[in-house]
């Protein structure tokens, strides 16, 4: 079977085809993604606007098109926070499905959680035990844990990097009292967080371009090991890589190893997101996952068709 995932997200439009089949790795066989930052498209109102939108459209019908010309079974498409969030979200999409035929689905935070936490789960085995997953988004953190394919916990908190620069970190480079503030804020939001549901954890891990930006800043391995070399991110080297950077403008971000030039104004709220999480949470240090969110849709469709 050849599936495609649509994914719309705070940042991208990113479009995935695989080739797969229930029980086996999903392999990819094309990937394309438009950068068009649509949580920066939302008006004062909070509404998408008409260059948003159309941004959006068009980007859609590319990808739809591509899908057809690939050959592609399924496309399973799914929108997150920013189309979420957006006060005309459902005439939006409407229009969405009228001028391209596609049908986006709006994921709720709590199920971007638990089709993060499959694919992570999947990744690493059962062998990882009782597992807690984080995942730094353009618009919100997720948080999934437990011991099955199905987490006992999962939330979504508007912590997103994309969100935190947007609302907290004016400058470039911000303050240090900008960043001071942001940082109590973050931590602040996570306090509603309800730890004791994460108690005896054998593995934690960490997906998304975030946190494999943050790694690779702390010494991981850089992407061109391939997806099996094991990466990891250690709170301590979390603490340096913010006091680095958090000096630094997006410009120069944007030349360091491992950043996109895209998502470089968003590194600096990741940090300060990954560090809170992670002291939250009181992790040492979190494994990197290559599968994610795309993943985990991919895999929870070959369930349901078998």
């Amino acid at each position: 079977m050849r599936l495609g995932v649509l994914d719309v997200g705070s940042n991208t439009v990113h479009l995935l085809v695989v080739d797969a089949y229930h029980g086996a790795h999903p392999w990819p066989a094309h990937s394309e993604k438009a950068v068009l930052r649509l949580a920066e498209q939302l008006g004062p109102d909070g509404s998408l606007t008409p260059a948003g939108e159309q941004a959006l459209l068009t980007a859609v019908r590319d990808a739809r098109q591509a899908a057809d010309r690939l050959g592609v079974d399924d496309l399973l498409a799914f929108a997150t926070s920013a189309v979420r969030d957006a006060r005309n979200s459902s005439q939006v999409l409407a229009r969405v499905r009228e001028q391209t035929g596609v049908e986006l689905k709006v994921l709720s935070g709590a199920d971007e959680a638990r089709l993060t936490f499959l694919a992570v789960r999947r990744w690493f085995g059962w062998s990882a035990g009782r597992l807690a997953v984080l995942d730094i988004g353009g618009g919100s953190l997720e948080i999934a844990a437990g011991i099955d394919e199905e987490p006992t916990l999962a939330v979504s908190l508007p912590l997103g990097a994309g969100r935190i620069t947007r609302e907290r970190l004016a400058g470039d480079p911000p303050s240090a009292q900008t960043i001071d503030e942001a940082r109590a804020y973050v931590a602040a939001t996570l306090e509603e967080l309800d730890v004791s549901r994460l108690a005896g954890l054998d593995r934690a891990a960490a997906t998304s371009k975030t946190f494999r930006s943050l790694a690779r800043l702390a010494g991981a391995a850089p992407s061109g090991k391939g997806l099996w070399a094991p990466r990891s991110l250690t709170r301590t080297g979390l603490k340096q890589v913010l006091g680095f950077i958090r000096r630094m403008p997006a410009d120069a971000i944007a030349e360091l190893d491992g950043v996109s030039p895209q998502r470089s104004h968003q590194v600096l709220a990741g940090a300060i997101v990954a560090l809170a999480a992670m002291e939250r949470l009181d992790l040492d240090s979190v494994d990197i996952c290559p599968w994610a969110l795309r993943e985990g849709v991919i895999l929870r469709q070959l369930d349901l068709s078998t």
